[in-house]
């Protein structure tokens, strides 16, 4: 009984591929289960063994069983399918090629052995800095230096947490990978909600800016070589910056499922079971759209595109019960309209917070994505 139990829970569990998350406390399973699937391909694979060797629902223990390995192995299928014809797309999107590609860099957009022997980073310590006391509130930004000696473009990344938690801290891996590649990534702290509704942390990334840009040399930074990438209330923020902050040297803008459009997510708020949004977005902009329009204007970044615009690549994932992914869809499509160099990966499978794990399938996509967008705007002669 307890194995067919086990088998039970197992597909339920399995179904995290193909649906929503129902509620924020089985999120982190819509993240473990596609990302980690070789584990939960083990657990499957060994409860069909057992079954075979048992005779209480031998049969439909079998049949389940079969079925939640099909289902568990989709984000592999998916991830190759996904591959395919993603170095086509940078391509096509960003003028970079395979060939161009120099350094530490990963070879294929999805690779099976990639999941159990990593990427091949190396780990390279940071250093914390404090780089502004607004309000009282000291602000720190992790400093991890690029492993490429001499004067190097810098990647400023900025956490997410619904603009009121977090902190750089988030998926530090992610930085590892990019000072491996060459980056001075400097991973910054700012002001929450409710605290410290919009315009603060605005106004702290422009503090990490001139704090950089005075530390440029010391630190080897090419300050006209700048790169920014955020996730969540961090996808953001960074896209805000870039599209109208006016900051010098920003070269392109990696956004991982942020919201585009305040009023039409105020309008469109998530299951209530998954987070109150139009509390978090009151919480961060100070009111609702009645009371405070011009803020939620001003944190759109969608309302702020132009010929101009600062090249983009978005991610999102279609199951991402916190920010919808119509929102990227409706980015891409005013991006294309201004014909702004941008492209939109799309995970099938992927929830918020999908490329947790930089050797799943996901994550060996974004990585991919990522790094060959930003050695396009940062490294390739023009």
């Amino acid at each position: 009984m307890l194995r067919f139990i086990l088998i039970i829970i197992l597909f339920i569990l399995s179904l995290v591929n193909f649906f929503p998350v129902p509620s924020q406390s089985i999120w982190y399973v819509g993240i473990a289960v596609p990302e980690f699937p070789w584990v939960f391909l083990l657990v499957s694979l060994a409860l069909f063994l057992w079954s075979l060797y048992s005779k209480k629902f031998r049969k439909a223990s079998l049949v389940i069983s079969v079925v939640t390995f099909a289902i568990l192995s989709s984000p592999i299928v998916r991830a190759y399918n996904v591959g395919s014809h993603l170095s086509e797309d940078l391509e096509n999107s960003f003028g970079v090629k395979h060939a161009d590609m120099k350094g530490f860099y990963q070879e294929k957009p999805f690779s099976f052995l990639q999941m159990f022997t990593g990427n091949g980073a190396k780990e390279i310590p940071f250093k914390t800095y404090h780089f502004a006391k607004p309000s009282g509130v000291d602000l720190t930004l992790n400093f991890t230096p690029s492993a490429i000696p001499g004067v190097r473009p810098c990647l400023i990344v900025v956490h997410g947490g619904s603009w009121k938690r977090g902190d750089n801290s988030e998926i530090a891996a992610a930085n590892n990978y990019f000072a491996n590649a060459g980056y001075q990534v400097a991973t910054i702290n700012y002001r929450l909600a409710p605290r410290f509704p919009s315009p603060a942390q605005q106004e702290d990334l422009h503090s990490a800016f001139r704090w950089i840009r005075r530390h440029a040399s010391e630190l080897k930074i090419d300050t006209t070589n700048i790169v920014l990438m955020g996730r969540s209330a961090g996808a953001s923020i960074v896209l805000t910056m870039a599209y109208t902050g006016k900051e010098n040297g920003v070269k392109g803008v990696a956004a991982f499922y942020g919201a585009i459009n305040m009023p039409w997510s105020y309008k469109n708020p998530d299951n209530p079971l998954i987070m109150d949004s139009r509390e978090v977005q009151r919480d961060f902009l100070g009111g609702t759209p009645e009371e405070v329009p011009e803020r939620y204007i001003a944190e759109s970044p969608l309302f702020h595109i132009n010929s101009k615009t600062t090249p983009t690549l978005l991610a999102h994932g279609c199951l991402d019960a916190h920010v919808w992914h119509i929102q990227s869809e409706m980015m891409k499509k005013e991006l294309d309209k201004h014909h702004v160099k941008s492209y939109l990966l799309t995970i099938p499978w992927g929830t918020h917070g999908f490329e947790y794990n930089l050797n799943g399938p996901a994550g060996q996509l974004s990585m991919y994505s990522v790094e060959r967008f930003f050695y396009s705007v940062t490294q390739m002669k023009r």
